[in-house]
């Protein structure tokens, strides 16, 4: 027999929005996500997740495709942590220098934040990755997808083109050099057309924008399991100049500093954020800090700070 959906222990504005969706039974949510009832319902995807965990833990000794779905509270050793994140891979970049800071690389399963002040190279740095996700396996690459979100209009197809170009380039150099008969047909595969269409490019003009794009980032990357890195160039932009106020400002920040910290998590994807450095003037002297602010940082596993160290002439 179905049990109702009002029997189980949910507060009674859940009870009304289940029941108004058209969800009667236990049954109408066998197979479906989180994601998809936050949706439908209108609320977090937290507020899903436990509705859909009070349905599973209310019918004991029941295996169905919802509990197959929800995530199960087992223990990890340390050891097991660290062997999961040596297999997860970083993005390399062909910079020994920068991959040496990272650790490798670009880390997948995490988030990098990238810090500078305007005209230092951050969407520059941005457009690289996202043509360094697709370097092919055999020549240390993860050969996947990306996705860049742009929040600034600054992404520039023509400079994507020029470095996808010399990825192309320096791929055959390394085959040609190696004599390596993989290599070079992977080589010959990698081309600056089929970088270009692999990556994925959203232009959010606001704030609202850009929280609707990373709601929907979840199913469009189940859609798309080959995307390794996500790119939002900028995360500062859209908050600073279209969010005055400050209280409100910060919860949707937290929020989506959460979104993304498990989005990382459960798409295995790495996500890189670009965050602009303003002027804080103090008593002695005046200093570049993030634009978010120091608390941003926390969402971040890696921040990296770009300076201008030469002399200008």
């Amino acid at each position: 027999m179905q049990r109702d959906l009002g029997s189980f222990p949910f507060p009674p504005g859940i009870r009304v929005k289940l029941i108004s969706s058209g969800f009667q039974s236990a049954e109408d949510l066998s197979g479906v996500r989180a994601t998809e009832l936050s949706k439908e319902l209108g609320i977090s995807k937290e507020e899903a997740l436990e509705i859909l965990q009070i349905v599973r833990q209310e019918r004991p000794g029941e295996e169905s495709q919802l509990s197959a779905r929800l995530p199960s509270a087992r223990k990890y050793t340390a050891l097991e942590l660290l062997e999961q994140e040596h297999a997860q891979g970083s993005i390399i970049t062909f910079c020994s220098a920068l991959d040496e800071v990272l650790g490798g690389g670009v880390p997948v399963g995490k988030i990098v934040e990238v810090c500078g002040a305007p005209g230092i190279g951050k969407t520059q740095l941005s457009i690289q990755l996202v043509v360094d996700a697709q370097i092919p396996e055999c020549f240390g690459g993860l050969g996947g997808e990306s996705v860049y979100i742009d929040t600034e209009g600054s992404f520039i197809v023509d400079r994507a083109m020029d470095i996808a170009a010399a990825a192309v380039h320096h791929c055959h150099l390394i085959a040609e050099s190696n004599q390596d008969e993989v290599q070079r047909e992977a080589a010959q595969a990698f081309s600056v057309s089929g970088i270009l269409s692999r990556i994925y490019y959203f232009r959010c003009h606001d704030y609202v924008e850009l929280l609707a794009q990373a709601h929907l980032l979840a199913d469009f990357l189940v859609a798309h399991p080959k995307v390794c890195i996500v790119v939002i160039d900028s995360i500062a932009f859209p908050f600073r100049h279209n969010l005055d106020d400050l209280s409100l400002r910060t919860r949707l920040l937290n929020g989506l500093a959460q979104q993304l910290i498990s989005m990382a998590n459960e798409h295995n994807v790495a996500v890189v954020l670009t965050n602009q450095m303003t002027t804080r003037f103090g008593q002695v002297q005046s200093s570049l800090v993030p634009a978010l602010g120091e608390s941003w940082g926390h969402a971040a596993t890696i921040r990296l700070i770009l300076r201008w160290e030469g002399k200008l002439r």
